[in-house]
């Protein structure tokens, strides 16, 4: 499973849900940080929403809903399979 997290040094809720993200050893995971302070681009995008996940598809990037900052890794790696079989069944 491929994820791209929008983030920003210094964004401890953009930390949190990175470290989560590392944390979690049920699924075969690939996650690229983007730092939005790097790309105007992004930075004009996401930086009233950091963080923001996104799940890499053939079918193109997908904005993964926001989760609680609050999530357990065991609660965030369920919802990203949930996410990834939505995906798959659409």
């Amino acid at each position: 499973m491929k994820l791209v997290l929008y983030s920003k040094p210094g964004c401890h809720l953009c930390e949190g849900l990175e470290e989560k993200l590392r944390e979690i050893d049920d699924l075969d995971l690939e996650i690229e940080i983007r730092d939005i302070t790097t790309n105007e681009q992004w930075f004009e995008v996401y930086r009233y929403e950091i963080p923001v996940l996104f799940m890499i598809t053939p079918k193109g990037d997908r904005p993964i809903p926001r989760m609680s900052p609050r999530i357990s890794v065991t609660q965030l790696s369920k919802k990203l399979e949930q996410f990834a079989q939505t995906l798959n069944d659409s």
